[in-house]
C-alpha cells in the first residue's frame, strides 16, 4: 500500500497491496483545445468544478503524471491542464529522459509522444513493459501526430492503455487520464475524514488502534463514546478499499482496528 508523501510509514506488505489518492470528480475541468504542433492554443475556459476538486485534495495525495514531448509548448500546456484540475506533473523532452523519470520520480501514469529525438515513444513503451519492478504494469497513454491506423495498434499492441493523436483536446486528454487509471484500479474516490482514517491506518500499519486512538487522531476530539460514527466510517472504507483482494483493515474484536494483509498473504512466517 503506498500513500504519495508518506511511503515512509507505510508497511512493506501494505506497500504493494495499494496505492490511494484523494480521486477525482464528476465534472469538467479546463476547455483547451491544442492545435496541430506550431499552432496557437485555444483559450482556457472556467468550468463548474475541478475533476479532483481543492478541498477534496490533502497534502501529498496528488497523483503524478509523467509528459514527455520534445514541443516544450506542449508539455507545457498538459502541465498546466493537470495542475489546473489537481494533479502533479513531471516534464521529460526525450525518450532516455523519461526512462530516467520513470525510476526516478515514480509517476502514476506516463503520457508519452511517439516521434522523440532519441529514443522513439514506442521503444521507451517497449523497455518500460519489458522491465521488472512496478514500471512494468505503469499506464501509458500516447499522446502523438502518429495517427495511422496501424500506429495505433503498434501502440496499444505495446501496452499502451490510450491513444490520442494531435490536434488533441486538453479537457479530453485530462479525463483520459483520470478513466485509465480507474480501469487501472488505482484512483479510490475518498472524502476528507475518509482519506485522515485510512492515513492513519497507513502510518500504523499492523499495529491494533484503539477505537479511543482513532478517534482522538482523526476527528481530534472525544466523541464521549459515540463509537457508530467510526465504525459507520470503517464501513465506508472497507468498500473502497477492500473491494479488491487481499482485505487489509481488519477488526480486533473488543479493542479496535487493524490495517495489515491476511495471515496467508505475508511473506514471513
Amino acid at each position: 500500500m503506498h500513500l504519495q508523501g508518506h511511503s515512509g510509514a507505510c508497511g512493506r506488505e501494505a506497500a504493494e497491496s495499494l496505492r490511494t489518492w484523494c480521486a477525482p470528480t464528476a465534472g469538467a475541468g479546463p476547455a483547451l483545445l491544442a492545435n496541430k504542433p506550431g499552432g496557437a492554443v485555444g483559450g482556457l475556459a472556467e468550468r463548474d468544478s475541478e475533476l479532483i476538486p481543492r478541498e477534496e485534495v490533502q497534502d501529498g495525495c496528488m497523483p503524478k503524471v509523467l509528459v514527455v514531448d520534445d514541443e516544450a509548448h506542449i508539455t507545457e500546456l498538459v502541465s498546466m491542464a493537470l495542475r489546473y484540475n489537481n494533479f502533479d506533473s513531471e516534464l521529460a523532452s526525450s525518450g532516455r529522459s523519461a526512462l530516467e523519470a520513470v525510476v526516478r520520480d515514480r509517476p502514476d501514469l506516463v503520457i508519452l509522444d511517439v516521434s522523440l529525438p532519441d529514443l522513439d515513444g514506442f521503444e521507451v513503451a517497449r523497455r518500460l513493459r519489458e522491465s521488472d519492478g512496478p514500471s512494468r504494469h505503469l499506464p501509458i497513454i500516447f499522446l502523438t501526430a502518429r495517427d495511422t491506423t496501424s500506429d495505433k495498434v503498434h501502440g496499444l499492441t505495446l501496452g499502451g492503455d490510450d491513444y490520442v493523436t494531435k490536434p488533441f483536446s486538453v479537457e479530453e486528454l485530462v479525463a483520459r487520464v483520470v478513466a485509465v487509471l480507474r480501469r487501472a484500479g488505482k484512483v479510490i474516490e475518498l472524502t476528507p475524514t475518509e482519506f485522515r482514517l485510512l492515513h492513519y491506518l497507513l502510518a500504523n500499519p499492523r499495529r491494533v488502534l484503539t477505537r479511543d486512538q482513532i478517534l482522538d487522531r482523526v476527528w481530534d476530539y472525544d466523541f464521549e463514546g459515540n463509537a457508530s460514527v467510526l465504525e459507520t466510517y470503517i464501513s465506508y472504507l472497507r468498500r473502497k478499499v477492500d473491494a479488491v483482494d487481499p482485505p487489509l483493515i481488519h477488526t480486533v474484536r473488543g479493542v479496535g482496528y487493524s490495517l495489515r494483509l491476511p495471515r496467508a498473504e505475508r511473506s514471513e512466517p
